[in-house]
């Protein structure tokens, strides 16, 4: 473009510098693999793309940060800036995959950095989407691949914590708001709940999939996505009072819940000791 077409374009905010060094069309600011090739371009090599920004990269959606992530080994003098946060971290070529042409650290290894270091929602929901719809065998590896990244980590902060997220995830959750309820329930001190658990007519035929529950009390857990909720409202409760009439009872859970589940688990301690009783 030239010098003087690259400032005019700046002036004007067809351009835009998300960082020293490198320019980007305004109109690409919000697009990840944009702002990820321009982090990369803006740190040098050797340097791969990693936590956050690795997993939404691998098709992750339950990671949503605007902030760029990028590791670089420990001997490299390169600081974080707005928007881009720098780790430091020994890897080999071994470690990365290249994605639409951006170095990005594997799978495995954004999961089990992630599990230790990352909000523990957003990373057990990362997980569970990771799982989901894997056959198996390819789950199994890769649970057996992430395990043996979290054990074979310099820094043993957040081992633990890894290590017990991972026992945890089954992949049956149909979005990771379901995951971080899960999460939720569990943390709470109650029983594990039974994922997308089905039930059959007498004949063996499904009738219902409850997003989990607790089939030994007949308590049944839902999760209602906003809109999803507002269009099934009647049917939802349709399906409730046939699901009474099994002797189940239904407890819904809304958005709400996950930033202030108290209300979410006193009602289900409850039904728990009513159950129970």
């Amino acid at each position: 473009m030239g010098r003087r077409a690259v400032l005019e374009g700046l002036a004007t905010g067809v351009l835009a510098q998300p960082w020293r060094g490198v320019v980007i069309h305004a109109a690409d600011a919000l697009n990840l693999a944009t702002r990820a090739q321009a982090a990369l371009i803006a740190v040098g090599p050797p340097a791969a793309l990693s936590g956050a920004t690795s997993l939404a990269l691998h098709g992750i959606s339950a990671v949503e940060e605007s902030t760029v992530h990028v590791t670089v080994p420990y001997a490299r003098r390169v600081e974080s800036r707005p928007g881009l946060t720098i780790h430091r971290a020994e890897f080999t070529e071994c470690d990365v995959v290249e994605l639409d042409g951006l170095a990005v650290f594997s799978l495995n290894l954004a999961l089990a950095d992630f599990l230790c270091d990352g909000g523990k929602r957003t990373a057990f929901a990362a997980l569970d989407e990771a799982l989901r719809g894997l056959l198996p065998d390819h789950g199994l590896r890769l649970r057996e691949n992430v395990r043996d990244r979290i054990l074979d980590r310099r820094s043993k902060r957040g081992i633990h914590r890894a290590q017990m997220l991972l026992a945890l995830a089954t992949g049956k959750a149909e979005s990771p708001p379901e995951s971080i309820l899960r999460l939720i329930v569990v943390e709470a001190g109650l029983p594990v709940p039974e994922p997308q658990y089905e039930i059959t007519a007498i004949d063996g035929r499904k009738l219902y999939v409850l997003d989990m529950a607790w089939p030994a009390l007949r308590i049944a857990l839902e999760y209602d996505g906003f809109a999803a909720h507002e269009e099934r409202r009647d049917h939802d409760a349709e399906r409730d009072q046939r699901l009474a009439g099994r002797g189940w009872v239904t407890i819904r859970a809304t958005a709400a819940d996950l930033r202030d589940p108290s209300r979410l688990l006193a009602e289900l301690q409850t039904h728990f000791r009513r159950r129970a009783a």
